[in-house]
């Protein structure tokens, strides 16, 4: 009985250090582009295309009106310039929008 409770113990140990762990590395990164889109079938195209951005893209939403574009990243996985580059070969002008510090 004593070593099912041991047994019982330790899983339940590694069992909540490993979910610890997973959500250590679910960090995600949130960045804007300005984009040169102009109409629905540029935003068609990126949507079908989210792989090619690079790996750990999460989400992508994609305003057409405001010409912005929104991903939600893994930083452990990919950073900004990958995306700038993912969407060049999509032949998407992309720049992550920086916003001004208010006063």
């Amino acid at each position: 009985m004593k070593k099912f409770l041991i047994c019982c113990l330790m899983a339940a140990t590694l069992f909540g250090m490993e979910a610890f762990a997973d959500n250590k590395n679910k960090t995600t990164r949130t960045v804007v582009f300005a984009s040169d889109i102009d109409c629905d079938h540029c935003a068609k195209k990126i949507m079908d295309n989210v792989p090619v951005l690079g790996k750990g893209v999460e989400d992508v939403q994609v305003d057409v009106p405001t010409k912005r574009i929104t991903v939600v990243y893994n930083p452990s996985k990919t950073d900004e310039a990958t995306l700038v580059k993912g969407f060049a070969k999509l032949k998407v002008k992309a720049e992550p929008v920086r916003e001004e510090k208010k006063k």
